[in-house]
């Protein structure tokens, strides 16, 4: 049976997917601005920070993104924290709005640079394309499964940059977490009820 697989190529992206065994109901810790962050990041946390406790929440991640062209939904938002903090808490520190902040740059990047025809939309073959880049080589039936998920109309089986983005973190994601649990490379992996509960859920709860 055709599977997602991984390709042995590293990504330059993979940083927008950390994966961890941590449990996503844990508590995130307070952390601090990587050496060598840029002052506009630092600036944008600080800004969206109102109570100074040194986390920004959902709503608040929400509104500082919309200022730098990054206009996404609230479940998005919920999938970014997610994939950064890998907790459900939905608060996230200056240390994780790093990285997602520089992952962002890189995927609206990938974005632009696969919507070859410039309509402000990701096609079937873009994506494809999009996961090639990735070093995942997702069957046709699943790509046609996304595109009929992910697509807002329902109808031109294209993705704009937000549920691009969705689309994106999930696939990843789980694929993260199945290669967690992956037997040498061998396509297959075990999973008791609660660990695969645990690795689903929080990307369809988001």
């Amino acid at each position: 049976m055709a599977g997602i697989v991984a390709s042995p190529n590293p990504t330059p992206f993979g940083s927008l997917f950390p994966g961890s065994n941590a449990n996503p109901f844990a508590s995130l810790l307070p952390s601090s601005f990587p050496p060598g962050t840029p002052q506009h990041i630092v600036d944008a946390f600080r800004y969206s920070d109102k109570d100074g406790n040194g986390f920004i929440d959902d709503q608040e991640l929400k509104a500082v993104l919309s200022t730098c062209n990054h206009g996404f939904s609230l479940r998005t938002i919920h999938l970014l924290m997610y994939s950064f903090t890998a907790t459900n808490t939905r608060l996230m520190g200056p240390k994780e709005f790093t990285q997602m902040f520089t992952s962002l740059q890189q995927w609206r990047d990938v974005f632009e640079k696969n919507d070859r025809d410039r309509n402000g939309k990701i096609e079937f073959h873009e994506l494809q394309q999009t996961f090639q880049t990735l070093g995942l080589n997702v069957p046709t039936a699943v790509l046609n499964l996304l595109l009929l998920k992910y697509d807002r109309t329902g109808k031109s089986l294209a993705l704009d940059y937000d549920k691009f983005i969705e689309c994106c973190i999930t696939v990843k994601g789980l694929t993260n977490k199945f290669k967690e649990n992956e037997s040498a490379a061998t396509g297959l992996a075990t999973f008791s009820y609660e660990s695969f509960l645990l690795s689903v859920l929080p990307f369809v709860v988001a």
